[in-house]
């Protein structure tokens, strides 16, 4: 019997909120009952939809782990010469990998050079001889990598809600495009540190602009 394993994002792109990568294994002669309950990219399902399939994959699936990446974790990586978001993913997913240990994983691979994201990956799979599929779009072609977005997605919603709950505000999407979060980093930039990534364009932009002000009031 085959054990795979799926392992997908949720929450790269944001300025405020955690990354969160999930892996889920499978046997793979049962990874259809996956594609049979309805799983697809979490990003073509809606938020009510993810959460029903939420807990009907966690009684499918044989074992998941989830990996929580805070804001100052992603800009540590971001702010070191020989890190970057990338290499990042690839280190939590190896790990990810490690506890869940399957025959063969399927990757959903953020970055554009699917060979050197293998190999850097690769080098910290315990297994050697787990075979591992490193692809764009995976979330779409396989089911456990589908399933494994799903549950990510749910994730990040959860921590964005207790964010909100912490903060007594709406902060929405948390994605710079968003312009309530824009407007919540704006007014919030000093009062919650912990949440917001500070190497993303938007808070270093309102940071280089307050300095700004200072210095002309200062200047008269």
């Amino acid at each position: 019997m085959v054990l795979i394993c799926g392992v997908d994002e949720a929450g790269r792109g944001p300025v405020i909120g955690p990354m969160v990568i999930v892996g889920i294994s499978i046997d793979e002669e049962k990874e259809s009952k996956l594609q049979w309950i309805g799983v697809k990219d979490s990003k073509l399902l809606t938020p009510k939809r993810r959460e029903v399939l939420y807990e009907k994959i966690l009684e499918i699936v044989k074992g998941y782990k989830v990996e929580i990446i805070p804001p100052s974790q992603i800009d540590a990586a971001l702010e070191d010469a020989e890190m970057n978001l990338n290499w990042l993913e690839a280190i939590k997913t190896a790990g990810i990998i490690n506890k869940l240990k399957p025959n063969k994983a399927y990757i959903d691979s953020p970055s554009n050079n699917l060979k050197d994201y293998k190999n850097y990956m690769k080098n910290r799979i315990t297994n050697k001889k787990t075979e591992l599929i490193v692809e764009h779009r995976a979330d779409k072609n396989h089911p456990c990598v589908g399933a494994a977005s799903i549950i990510a997605k749910v994730t990040r919603d959860k921590e964005v809600a207790k964010i909100k709950k912490a903060t007594g505000q709406e902060i929405g999407s948390g994605y710079p495009s968003d312009p309530v979060t824009v407007e919540f980093l704006k007014k919030n930039y000093d009062k919650y540190p912990d949440i917001m990534r500070k190497t993303w364009a938007p808070y270093r932009d309102i940071i280089k602009n307050r300095k700004q002000k200072k210095l002309n009031n200062y200047l008269g």
